[in-house]
């Protein structure tokens, strides 16, 4: 825990320094609204990776970036799936997979670029809830919704006006009772400009 809360210390304090020093993007006169639909792969880590295998992820996000400043909001709604590790089938014979659902608002901060570059850094992280499912080969599941944090970075590349891709990577604590959640979704996916 100390680990997670020194990240997200170090990556607020860098956001706040390069604030000082970053201008809105000179080519961007409006508002920024877009809608964005993804996929990738989901990391467990810590003793989640003890219980779970690498798995997968999809994603729908909403972003309002306002024109004249370096700082916007996302709202995403993120689906994982995991299958049982081969020690937790030991424990426990019917263990096959946990399914994550969740749903969170984060802040997000673009790095200045030149207007002529299709490539857009940005950091991101906020907090939501989460609802984690165990399920077992025979149909039993048992599930906890609780509240968690997440940070992480990523890149927008801008390919036409109306649309672009990005691609990030975000480091979920889910707070659950005895060891937290934890796991990195790397996702890829489409951007579609709504204004």
């Amino acid at each position: 825990m100390k680990g997670l809360l020194k990240g997200i210390a170090t990556v607020g304090v860098t956001a706040a320094l390069m604030t000082g020093s970053v201008q809105a993007q000179q080519h961007e006169t409006t508002n920024l609204m877009t809608l964005g639909v993804g996929g990738g792969a989901s990391i467990p880590l810590g003793s989640t990776s003890d219980a779970l295998k690498t798995g997968w992820n999809g994603t729908l996000v909403f972003q309002y970036k306002p024109a004249t400043s370096p700082v916007g909001f996302q709202i995403d709604g993120m689906y994982q799936q995991l299958k049982a590790s081969d020690s937790a089938k030991v424990v426990d014979p019917l263990a096959d997979k946990s399914e994550i659902w969740s749903g969170t608002g984060n802040v997000v901060f673009w790095f200045s670029t030149s207007a002529e570059t299709k490539v857009r850094p940005y950091l991101i992280g906020g907090g939501g809830i989460y609802n984690v499912k165990a399920k077992d080969t025979d149909g039993t599941s048992a599930s906890e919704t609780k509240f968690g944090i997440n940070v992480g970075a990523g890149f927008d590349f801008d390919l036409q006006p109306k649309f672009g891709l990005f691609l990030e990577g975000r480091f979920h604590d889910v707070f659950v009772e005895g060891s937290d959640v934890k796991f990195i979704p790397i996702t890829a996916g489409l951007r579609f400009h709504l204004s």
